[in-house]
């Protein structure tokens, strides 16, 4: 439907009430630009909501997630922006621990 090329993840929390204008601002203000085909994904503090602004090259997409138990796995990494692929994001939006999977749940050493 909407092609995604690249997933980014953004570690400070976004209020929730906002719309599309006032995410698509914050994606300017914490990743410096839009890029079309490109995918950015926000929490709230409590992190059990979810935010995700896709720019199609043409307009911009504005989904919400919510789980009623628990929460999603959020970064807590010094950086303000993180790079996901698809597989980390489908892991991500089931509340899974995605930084376990890929390159990061490889066994090297017994």
């Amino acid at each position: 439907m909407i092609r995604v090329d690249a997933l980014w993840l953004a570690v400070e929390p976004l209020d929730m009430r906002v719309g599309t204008e006032a995410a698509l601002a914050r994606v300017v203000q914490v990743f410096g630009q839009a890029h079309p085909h490109h995918a950015y994904l926000f929490a709230n503090r409590r992190a059990n909501r979810m935010k995700v602004l896709v720019h199609d090259g043409i307009g911009v997409w504005l989904a919400a997630r919510r789980l009623n138990i628990g929460k999603f796995t959020w970064s807590s990494d010094a950086s303000t922006t993180l790079s996901l692929t698809r597989a980390q994001f489908d892991a991500l939006v089931l509340g899974l621990p995605w930084q376990r999977v890929g390159e990061a749940g490889i066994i090297r050493v017994i």
